[in-house]
């Protein structure tokens, strides 16, 4: 029983959970090439480690279009099915775009394990890392958003109920009972979150007359790790996506310069339209916020992917327009990837002001390259935004009595 119970051993809960092993599946169409799915698919293996499944294998396959029924073509699904058979401790089967109930309920009966899309990963990494009552609400509401128009296929079983002496008349399916249930449960969701919101938005306007700093990017690219730096407090980081799910916010006091410095959840590519749209009061933080700080992960070979997605996502919010810094983070990991050792200090320099560079041009904002871990151009990093700070503080708030 010592190998099954622990609980009370090592801050634990409970029963042990059993490790997971998964097989992952994409496609490649039209609109995507090779190089691209086989990115995705790469990130989609960090999620299934991040919900805590290790990947055996990944199954690609060019198709013109997802097949209606099996999603892959049936020749690749025998395979993927032989290979489960083979390997007995495969319990789930990840596909990287979102499945339909009919195309869920039949892989599901056909390959014997659970069936899981790229969304429902996404919400069941955020349904263990909700921590707080408006996450989990939010979270519980993306969810059921979610699942409602999938009911049909998840119940093509089902017939009506029995007929017969007091049971005639239309009578009402069970799929029907459930998508009422269902509708209900999106109803008082919605309703406690405006509460809840209200709520949030009561202590933002208690801030007083503060410049707000949001932290935004890309999911695990050092956005805590960077936030317990600035403001010296202890907010959860971990080399995993979705590290911090809750929105943090701190005020930060440079010398005697005070603002609000908040850290959001990550954003990432194929996010859910329904969590974006469930998390979008924890997102205000970011559309209220006064400058935004777009953290990079420069050391990613798709950060320049990652940055379009956070764009689009602000653009989404309606937080494209704001005062923005972008922050290229991990840039000794960077060295490390793509300097070789016997490289000139000078030449190093050259390669990193020609990046630097190019980034300017590219996007129309100013940047500084640090390192978070490293604490590397860390004071460049607070220079360049107290600067940002004391500009906005002169504009929106021009008649408050200014004591730095």
């Amino acid at each position: 029983m010592s190998d099954v119970w622990k609980v009370g051993k090592d801050g634990t809960k409970g029963v042990r959970k059993a490790q997971e092993y998964c097989v992952l599946i994409g496609i490649i169409t039209k609109e995507e090439n090779e190089k691209e799915v086989l990115e995705h698919l790469d990130e989609l293996e960090f999620l299934a480690t991040t919900a805590g499944a290790i990947t055996k294998k990944i199954f690609t396959q060019r198709m013109p279009h997802p097949n209606v029924k099996t999603f892959v073509g049936s020749g690749k699904l025998d395979e993927i099915q032989q290979y489960i058979e083979g390997n007995e401790d495969i319990t789930l089967a990840i596909f990287d775009d979102d499945l339909t109930g009919k195309q869920n309920g039949y892989l599901e009966e056909f390959l014997k394990v659970k069936i899981v899309d790229r969304s429902t990963l996404i919400l069941d990494i955020f349904a263990e890392r909700a921590q707080t009552a408006q996450a989990k609400t939010q979270v519980e509401l993306a969810q059921m958003q979610y699942l409602l128009p999938r009911l049909r296929g998840l119940w093509t079983h089902l017939e009506r109920q029995r007929g017969g002496i007091g049971m005639r008349g239309p009578g009402e399916m069970e799929i029907e009972t459930d998508r009422r249930i269902i509708r209900d449960k999106i109803s008082l969701l919605k309703k406690k979150l405006e509460k809840i919101d209200q709520q949030a938005q009561t202590q933002r306007k208690n801030r007083g007359e503060l410049v707000r700093v949001a932290l935004v990017g890309y999911t695990n690219v050092g956005k805590s790790t960077l936030m317990n730096l600035l403001s010296k407090s202890d907010v959860f980081a971990e080399n995993k996506l979705f590290a911090t799910l809750d929105t943090v916010v701190r005020k930060v006091v440079w010398d005697t310069m005070p603002f609000l410095l908040s850290d959001t959840v990550g954003f990432i590519r194929k996010l859910p339209h329904h969590l974006v749209e469930s998390f979008k009061s924890t997102l205000d933080e970011v559309r209220e916020s006064d400058i935004l700080i777009h953290i990079v992960d420069i050391s990613h070979p798709q950060h320049e992917d990652q940055i379009q997605t956070v764009i689009k996502t602000l653009e989404e919010l309606g937080a494209a327009d704001h005062t923005t810094l972008m922050v290229f983070n991990k840039v000794d990991l960077y060295r490390e990837a793509h300097f070789d050792d016997y490289l000139e200090n000078e030449t190093k320099e050259e390669i990193m002001e020609d990046m630097q560079l190019k980034f300017n041009n590219l996007y129309p904002y100013p940047n500084v390259f640090i390192s978070a871990t490293a604490k590397e151009n860390i004071e460049l990093l607070k220079s360049k935004m107290t600067e940002m700070i004391v500009k906005e503080y002169a504009v929106s708030y021009p008649f408050q009595v200014k004591t730095w």
